[in-house]
């Protein structure tokens, strides 16, 4: 059973970014010709501690970047590899959705409201920290690692009952298309968050064309490639790239080889 719990920290996460960022990026209001920006993998943060290999596509721990502070309300995409049997011990999170999907191996989750969990691939996990949450993650595997991404978005309310709650996705899968994993809504398809925000995966083979369609005005797209190589509105990406768009309604998609995609519909502004 999947158990939520109040646990009030003193300092807000939250407010400490509000306080260094204005959100100039992404705004949408008469701005009618699409805009773009790209994170070739190669220039992301990296640190490696041993145990952990992790590469920043935006600033965070000591990866500093004032170009890269976020993408609308998206604050975090770390692409993590952590060692066998070794992980994170237990830390606090506040007023922050905190995603984690799984690329390889499984990972061991414990938090404060009582919840002890492993999600592997195919998987898709979701916690609202709201008003406060302590949790660890250990790779469960003795002989491999694990390899997982941690995603943050903002919140559109603060200080929230916090949640914890995970899916499986693969009977959401669908061929050559992108399928659903995240939204705002309790009752869609996938995990939800408290911000209007959607996020889609797809698997596609080569020569693959597709299109999606934004679910609400205003919202940036941020496609981040898992693997393959695609070209995304005339920009040709690769393996761990990132590129984000906004002041458009529809993005197109076309796979060169085959490809795997992670597609984030996100506010640009908060």
């Amino acid at each position: 059973m999947l158990m939520t719990k109040n646990v009030r920290l003193k300092k807000s996460s939250y407010d400490e970014f509000i306080e260094k960022t204005n959100f100039s990026i992404g705004s949408t209001t008469k701005n009618t010709i699409m805009n773009s920006v790209l994170h070739k993998s190669e220039t992301r943060g990296h640190a490696n501690h041993g145990w952990l290999d992790s590469h920043h596509t935006f600033s965070f721990a000591n990866y500093y970047h004032p170009d890269r502070i976020n993408f609308g309300v998206l604050r975090v995409l770390n692409d993590d590899i952590v060692s066998e049997g070794r992980g994170f011990g237990t830390h606090p999170h506040d007023n922050m959705e905190i995603i984690s999907i799984p690329l390889e191996g499984d990972l061991e989750h414990k938090d404060s409201m009582g919840n002890t969990t492993v999600i592997r691939e195919g998987d898709v996990q979701v916690m609202s920290a709201g008003t406060g949450i302590f949790h660890s993650e250990y790779n469960k595997n003795p002989d491999k690692p694990v390899k997982f991404l941690q995603i943050w978005v903002l919140p559109n309310k603060k200080d929230v009952t916090p949640r914890y709650d995970q899916v499986t996705v693969g009977d959401l899968e669908k061929e050559n298309a992108f399928y659903q994993v995240l939204s705002p809504n309790e009752d869609d398809a996938g995990v939800w968050i408290h911000q209007d925000a959607w996020f889609h995966m797809g698997n596609f083979e080569a020569g693959t064309a597709t299109s999606y369609t934004l679910k609400k005005e205003g919202n940036g797209i941020y496609a981040f490639i898992i693997d393959g190589e695609v070209e995304i509105e005339g920009q040709i990406l690769n393996k761990r790239d990132g590129f984000g768009l906004w002041n458009t309604s529809e993005v197109h998609l076309k796979s060169n080889s085959p490809s795997k995609v992670l597609l984030m519909e996100i506010p640009m502004n908060i």
